[in-house]
């Protein structure tokens, strides 16, 4: 039998290089990935350390938690008239989410073109805009309602409108910013103005993302516009607590169920109309 003789070629000093530089590289991420995960769960342990929670407490309460749902079987709602009342409290309490959502998208599209970077080339605009949009949505929205309901007396869909500005200004903006170019420079081409631009190059694409946006806000808000009856906005929140501080643990089950049905009603809605606006090919139920 013949013996095969393996040719060994030199190998190129720049290909291991290379290799050798990519090493280190992938070496220097797992590093950096290890020192923030380190880092992350430090902050936890110090947090937990520093808030001095009892994880014996947390499972004690999740002991009680348990009792706490024999309680509420079966839900009821004590008479028809109190469902009735319930009932109106939730379309209310939907109503808010809707006014507030919908007077918010209204401000907010105007904003959302001035603090995007491809429409307003004045950047002091855009900066300034920017801020204003920061410095809304710094404040939470229980905040806002506490405010407004001091002020004008109208705290529940005013608070949801003022917060939601602030975040949907920004994700409007960053939708406009991450727009295709070419159209509007078609637009561009054929003699357009900047208006015509930012009509017919813009905002055909960024419509139905902005759209969509809006539709998931509606649903969030409305369990938002819950938590806000409870600081005595109105809506069903308000009977929620009251019935919380009355040990009425079958009502609160009741009027639970009723919020779950109401945004999972509203979900079932919102994916459908986002299907028929962005035009996907399924939507989850």
């Amino acid at each position: 039998m013949s013996e095969r003789r393996q040719l060994v070629l030199p190998a190129d000093p720049a290909i291991l290089a290379g290799q050798a530089g990519l090493l280190r590289a992938q070496a220097l991420s797992r590093l950096k990935m290890a020192l923030l995960v380190g880092v992350l769960i430090a902050l936890a342990v110090f947090a937990f350390w520093r808030l001095d929670v009892s994880f014996w407490r947390i499972v004690k309460g999740f002991g009680d938690l348990g009792k706490f749902v024999v309680l509420m079987i079966p839900p009821n709602a004590g008479s028809w008239a109190n469902a009735l009342v319930y009932l109106h409290s939730l379309a209310e309490t939907v109503a808010i989410a809707f006014l507030g959502t919908m007077l918010a998208a209204l401000f907010a599209f105007p904003l959302g073109l001035l603090a995007a970077r491809n429409v307003v080339p004045v950047r002091i605009f855009q900066f300034m805009t920017r801020r204003s949009l920061d410095t809304v949505r710094g404040i939470d929205t229980l905040i806002w309602a506490l405010i407004w309901v001091n002020v004008v007396g109208l705290g529940p869909f005013l608070a949801i409108m003022t917060s939601d500005i602030g975040t949907l200004g920004k994700l409007f903006s960053e939708a406009i910013e991450a727009s295709d170019r070419k159209p509007v420079e078609g637009v561009t081409a054929a003699g357009g103005s900047r208006v015509h631009q930012v009509r017919f190059g813009l905002l055909p694409q960024v419509m139905p993302v902005m759209l969509s946006q809006v539709l998931y806000f509606f649903e969030s808000n409305t369990r938002s516009a819950t938590i806000i009856g409870i600081v005595g906005a109105g809506g069903i929140g308000l009977h929620l607590v009251e019935q919380i501080r009355t040990f009425e643990w079958d009502r609160v089950a009741f009027l639970i169920l009723l919020i779950l049905a109401a945004v999972a009603a509203i979900d079932w809605l919102s994916a459908h109309l986002r299907h028929a606006i962005i035009g996907k090919s399924s939507v989850a139920v």
